[in-house]
């Protein structure tokens, strides 16, 4: 037996599972090759920051401490001169940007690791619905510093707050808050949460346990493998390998696969215990950085078991995958099409108009890729 799979026999039913596990888990060759030093895919919940934020409702202002403070000032995060009817459709809304770092140093949140994992979670503050829009990481964007490139570049070069920028200024958004996490955060909630019912396809449950190996090696969190497809419970380690599938649908396959998670956490943070609350607070909060306020916070709690999962969906919606410099970018085509209609999914905004910022950019990143206006996406 490899070195690599000593860690899963660490008791006796796991040696058991993983022997059976084995028995029918062949990899195909190209499984096989999947470089050791992959990056790693965050991943996040809308729901996690509801449920915490019960938590601190319940329990006091102390639990409050145990966040990480990375010092992103919310009233200096950039954002458009925008028309007047959008500024007064956006006030409804509370936009937080969820971010799931590649960081390999667990808690290590801020600036010089990408953010592989952007989701803008949109609270309307009347209704409680909370629409998720995942952002494809290899979005061809402004990158808030005059640079042009993958999107998820813009945490590495300056944290959360260029990010939140960079999101602000492509996308026409008032977002000043945010929340990070990494793997373990995910992989803890879930695991206290009792796991999470998923239905995996038959072209998924291998490559769930291929990614157990790295993320084990990263995390020091062991389990057991996936024995088949079907509908099943999986543990904080198999949902996070879930969640970081890419040869299943690409990107848009992987973001997809990431909602269906936070979907699942939101049904079960609703039924959760207070003790079991309690203990995420304790395990989970030294693993999240966020610079919402605690007396938003509180607001927030108060109105937790209202908030709902309602649509969710994918940034940019009318898109091209091509090529700039050997790199695989998506493109869309164009920025000033794919705002709208985020718009219109996000805040059901019928008549938004784009700034001049968001044309100015349109206008570069369609010379740039060479992909402009679509009718339909791709």
């Amino acid at each position: 037996m490899s070195e690599s799979r000593k860690g899963y026999d660490m008791a006796a039913d796991t040696k058991a599972r993983n022997r059976r596990g084995r028995q029918g888990h062949k990899l195909s060759k190209k499984q096989k090759k999947i470089r050791r030093r992959r990056k790693l895919i965050g991943i996040l919940a809308a729901e996690l920051v509801l449920l915490l934020l019960l938590g601190v409702g319940v329990w006091g202002l102390g639990k409050l401490d145990k966040f990480q403070d990375l010092g992103v000032d919310a009233d200096k995060v950039e954002m458009n001169d925008m028309e007047d009817a959008t500024e007064e459709v956006l006030k409804g809304y509370t936009n937080i940007a969820l971010f799931g770092i590649d960081t390999r140093t667990m808690g290590d949140l801020g600036a010089g690791n990408r953010s592989d994992t952007i989701i803008i979670a949109s609270i309307n503050n009347e209704t409680k619905e909370v629409r998720l829009a995942s952002i494809f990481r290899d979005t061809y964007l402004n990158r808030a510093d005059d640079t042009y490139g993958k999107c998820n570049a813009a945490y590495k070069a300056g944290g959360p707050n260029q990010a939140m920028a960079m999101l602000n200024t492509n996308l026409d958004l008032n977002i000043k808050y945010f929340v990070s996490v990494d793997f373990l955060a995910l992989i803890k909630t879930i695991d206290l949460l009792g796991g999470v019912d998923i239905d995996v396809q038959d072209n998924e449950w291998e490559w769930i346990n291929n990614y157990m190996y790295e993320t084990t090696a990263v995390t020091g969190e062991f389990g057991v493998f996936v024995e088949g497809p079907g509908l099943q419970t999986l543990s904080g380690l198999q949902a996070t390998s879930y969640c970081r599938i890419r040869a299943v649908g690409n990107d848009f396959g992987r973001t997809e696969r990431q909602r269906t998670v936070i979907t699942e956490i939101a049904r079960k943070a609703k039924s959760a215990s207070l003790g079991t609350i309690n203990q995420i607070i304790d395990e989970v909060f030294p693993l999240i950085a966020t610079n919402i306020p605690k007396a938003e916070m509180i607001k927030m709690a108060a109105s937790m078991m209202s908030y709902e999962i309602g649509e969710t969906g994918g940034f940019p919606t009318l898109r091209e995958n091509v090529k700039i410099n050997g790199a695989d970018i998506v493109a869309p085509a164009d920025l000033e099409a794919n705002v709208r209609e985020l718009h219109k999914f996000l805040f059901n905004e019928e008549d938004y108009y784009p700034s001049p910022t968001v044309i100015q950019f349109n206008d570069e990143i369609s010379s740039q890729t060479g992909v402009y206006a679509k009718e339909s996406g791709t």
